[in-house]
């Protein structure tokens, strides 16, 4: 099984930049979207062999998230289960046969910090959220995460301890995820592969000199972990500031 996950920065601009194709090309069983940017009216995107599932902002053209699948889920959940974190659109949750998919678009500790607060109480609802599910069976998480977990995890760290993404408060919050049993998919294969990131700033033509962090990940319940084959960075993958990340699971 083939999942992706991609923050889209936009699913109405990476229509117009080859996303179809990408999606015929790599065939994802799965594929969770963030940043979609729209509501699911306003795309109006249809396609034969996937079902769609979106749960919108409730501000147009803001945040989002959205999961094209071709295996039918037992039930979907949007939001979690504290309210004042789901205005956003931010969480979309399938459950399958042997585990829950949550797809998740992280908020933004944003520009001098205006919102690291509440990103520290959103990590901290988040993680129940995930433990209360692993209660009933296993969970992948993947999504846009608005982190760069560790140093190896972005170019520039010494120029970024104190910058949104790279606070010791984010940092700690990922942390924690990892202590309380989940496995981060990407460094299980490759634990000290350096210079792999899924964004760069469109800014100063960061992509092009490689000056990136890595912030969208696949974290696993590590009763998946034998079932996992591989973990992948698509860097090639242009259309979008972020590019996809994959995991392959054993059937």
């Amino acid at each position: 099984m083939k999942l992706i996950s991609w923050n889209v920065n936009g699913i109405r601009a990476v229509l117009k930049k080859g996303f179809t194709e990408f999606l015929e090309r790599e065939n994802p069983d799965i594929i969770c979207l963030q940043e979609t940017k729209a509501h699911e009216a306003q795309v109006n995107y249809k396609l034969k062999t996937y079902e769609q599932y979106w749960n919108d902002a409730e501000r147009r053209g803001y945040a989002g998230t959205a999961v094209f699948t071709k295996i039918s889920p037992l039930s979907m959940y949007k939001g979690m289960s504290k309210e004042e974190h789901n205005k956003e659109g931010r969480i979309l949750t399938l459950e399958f046969k042997n585990f829950y998919l949550v797809n998740v678009y992280t908020p933004n500790a944003q520009p001098e910090l205006k919102r690291l607060k509440y990103r520290q109480e959103w990590d901290k609802d988040f993680l129940d959220y995930l433990k209360k599910l692993e209660k009933t069976k296993p969970v992948i998480v993947c999504g846009d995460f608005n982190v760069a977990h560790k140093e190896i995890d972005l170019a520039r760290p010494k120029d970024n301890l104190k910058n949104p993404g790279f606070t010791e408060e984010e940092r700690e919050g990922f942390s924690r995820y990892i202590e309380h049993g989940f496995t981060d998919a990407f460094r299980y294969f490759y634990p000290n592969k350096k210079d792999q990131y899924t964004w760069w700033s469109v800014r100063t033509n960061a992509r092009e000199r490689n000056v990136g962090w890595r912030i969208d990940y696949f974290c696993i319940s590590k009763e998946l972990q034998s079932k996992l084959k591989e973990a992948k960075i698509l860097s090639h993958v242009k259309g979008s500031d972020h590019c996809p990340v994959e995991i392959t699971l054993k059937d």
